[in-house]
């Protein structure tokens, strides 16, 4: 921070915006000593916060991977708080930017653990799963324009063939109606640009399955788990070392149920969903293709089953992908070969 009486500055609450973020400064009493504005700019923040080593609070958001990065290597403790246990700023009746920074100051100052503590990957892991969330994106898109295609030529009466995401510009061209062709057919371009995206992207996937090993083996050895499950695996948790039992994996990706628990009443609730959407829905397609027809036999599978048949498909399906994240983390921080049939005797393994 700046150098002018900077001494007694140790917590900074920092509200990030797209083009201006807020700060309030606390001193050690919890007095607020400083107060403004500062551009969201690299230049900017190295400017402000220069100085003596502070402990700065901020929300996680779109600029709080770069902004705690930045800060961390010019010496300040970073805080970057999960939005889920800030009901102070969330839920309150007089939310502002001035507010919500001065929020995050007082709770950093009183104990940094209640802000829920989130820990950014590196830009370098960043910048890679960037490339399996822009597949995702293009993947939607076309998704939606097949959908579109689709429903124009049912609200005429006719249908189209069935075929593939990929081949659907091909094989359906000839069969849209007379009348349509003007609105649809650049939709049909469209749906062909994006599949020749995806499949480009899909190359670059391969080259960086080269770049982590981890993720190489978890594909490898268990059936189910994809090229781009087992990236995003690996790229969302980054150091596996960084969980102290596996079993807290499925917490950290929201497939854990919440707890409500209060005297005797203990409702039964729905998962958290709290952590990384993107890789718990990965996982969710796994645990439906492992206990669908075309998934082999091993432990997960049967154990999978069992509970489907007592609980329900759907609990099962949330079950199975919990459970599977635990073990790939397993797997990944061990280095075991995984045994998809360790529990079954010789003659049904065979």
């Amino acid at each position: 921070m700046k150098k002018s009486s900077t001494r007694s500055r140790t917590i900074v609450g920092l509200d990030l915006s797209d083009k201006q973020s807020t700060f309030v400064v606390l001193d050690r009493g919890g007095k607020v000593v400083e107060e403004g504005k500062v551009r969201t700019t690299p230049s900017a923040l190295a400017q402000q916060f220069r100085g003596a080593p502070s402990r700065i609070a901020m929300e996680t958001g779109c600029h709080s991977p770069w902004v705690s990065r930045q800060l961390s290597e010019m010496g300040h403790e970073v805080i970057v708080a999960n939005p889920r246990q800030v009901h102070l700023i969330s839920k309150s009746y007089r939310k502002s930017d001035r507010q919500d920074a001065l929020i995050l100051a007082r709770v950093a100052r009183l104990d940094p653990a209640l802000l829920g503590p989130v820990r950014h990957r590196s830009e370098e892991a960043q910048v890679d799963l960037a490339l399996l969330r822009s597949r995702d994106a293009l993947v939607a898109t076309r998704t939606a324009l097949v959908n579109h295609v689709r429903g124009s030529v049912k609200s005429l009466g006719e249908r189209l063939p069935g075929c593939s995401a990929a081949s659907f510009h091909k094989k359906v061209a000839a069969h849209i109606p007379a009348a349509l062709r003007l609105a649809l057919g650049p939709v049909l371009a469209s749906i062909s640009e994006l599949t020749a995206q995806i499949r480009a992207i899909d190359k670059e996937v391969m080259r960086l399955l080269k770049k982590y090993p981890a993720a190489r083996a978890l594909k490898e050895q268990i059936h189910g788990v994809g090229v781009l499950t087992a990236l995003a695996f690996v790229l969302t948790l980054e150091d596996h070392t960084r969980f102290a039992k596996s079993r807290e994996v499925g917490a950290y990706l929201g497939l854990t149920r919440k707890r409500r628990e209060s005297g005797e009443s203990e409702p039964e609730l729905h998962i958290t969903k709290a952590g990384d959407p993107f890789l718990r829905r990965l996982l969710v397609q796994c645990a439906h293709y492992i206990l669908g027809p075309f998934g082999r036999q091993s432990d997960l599978r049967r154990w999978g089953m069992a509970l489907a048949a007592r609980l329900g498909r759907k609990r099962a399906i949330i079950a199975v992908a919990r459970k599977l994240a635990v073990l790939m983390h397993r797997l990944w921080t061990t280095g075991e070969v995984y045994q998809p049939l360790r529990q079954l005797p010789a003659q049904a393994a065979a």
